[in-house]
């Protein structure tokens, strides 16, 4: 049988911790999924700079994910009663709460774990595992 792990997350400039995050919800699984959320979800912290479409690709491309897909305008939990998996990873840092997202999928009759994955730390001072950072860093040098 085959276990389904779905990720999400924004992934507006993809940089080693995203990487990390993913490649470790890869191996809580079989197949990864990773849904990438819509500028309109994103209400926790500024709007994303890439196009939804580009994320997705770019997200797609890594080795680790098996299908990349947008995440739902209007409800996000949509595409997740879709694929229906194991195991929902969570980022170490994703402000989501665990318990309100396992009563919701209860809620909604979809039984599956819901897990964190360990942050990456980085390798030296100058690797930045944030997109923020990669953002300040950007206008620091270039603004």
């Amino acid at each position: 049988m085959t276990r389904t792990v779905i990720a999400q997350g924004t992934f507006d400039i993809l940089h080693p911790g995203h990487v990390h995050y993913l490649e470790e919800a890869a191996a809580m699984g079989d197949e990864l999924y990773v849904i990438v959320a819509r500028k309109s979800n994103v209400d926790h912290k500024k709007a994303p700079i890439c196009p939804g479409t580009q994320r997705r690709d770019v997200v797609g491309a890594l080795a680790a994910v098996d299908e990349a897909i947008l995440g739902h305008e209007d409800d996000i939990f949509v595409p997740i009663e879709e694929i229906d998996p194991d195991v929902i990873a969570l980022g170490h840092d994703q402000h989501h709460d665990d318990d309100a997202i396992a009563a919701e999928l209860a809620s909604r009759g979809i039984d599956c774990e819901v897990r964190r994955a360990s942050g990456r730390e980085p390798a030296d001072d100058d690797q930045l595992l944030s997109t923020r950072l990669i953002i300040d860093r950007i206008l620091e040098r270039r603004g």
